[in-house]
């Protein structure tokens, strides 16, 4: 099945929705690590920029196996996952474009830092489920049409559900 604009759109707009998501990294000995980053900017084809510090464990890990993903959940309405390939920037003109003040309390000498660097991630797949505002309410209401029937529910694939490739 062919991706299409309109379901990179819906992940994009996903996406805009969250500050923050779970960073995942290989440590390069089967052991997954996962943080919590301050998502710095997206970019149209749903890419991720974080800020971070070039000394860090996550780069290390990095540096050792790309493979990354990224998870994000908001209440229990909004979820999604993107898998995809990690690389480490330290483009100064890059990190002054999406630099933001409150960054400023990780890295106190600010854009000047020696060790500021940015985690991009090119996305390959992403999957999300989807039921906050109308969804929600066509998400409840199959959910109590399963209850009484004793099926499970029913999503809207495209709309509630997704699996979408970008790579």
């Amino acid at each position: 099945m062919k991706t299409t604009s309109a379901q990179i759109e819906k992940v994009r707009d996903l996406l805009k929705d969250f500050s923050t998501a779970m960073l995942i990294t290989h440590d390069g000995g089967g052991t997954l690590h996962a943080r919590p980053m301050a998502i710095a900017d997206i970019t149209e084809a749903c890419a991720l920029w974080f800020i971070t510090n070039d000394q860090s464990d996550k780069v290390h890990e990095i540096g050792r196996d790309t493979r990354v993903h990224v998870v994000c959940q908001r209440d229990h309405s909004v979820y999604l996952s993107v898998a995809g390939v990690a690389s480490v920037v330290r483009d100064r003109s890059r990190i002054e474009a999406i630099w933001k003040e409150p960054f400023r309390v990780w890295f106190p000498e600010g854009q000047a830092d020696p060790h500021l660097a940015l985690i991009h991630v090119t996305p390959d797949r992403a999957e999300y489920w989807d039921s906050h505002g109308m969804n929600k309410a066509s998400y409840l209401w199959e959910a109590a049409i399963a209850y009484v029937s004793g099926e499970t529910p029913r999503l809207k694939e495209g709309e509630q559900h997704g699996v979408v490739s970008l790579g």
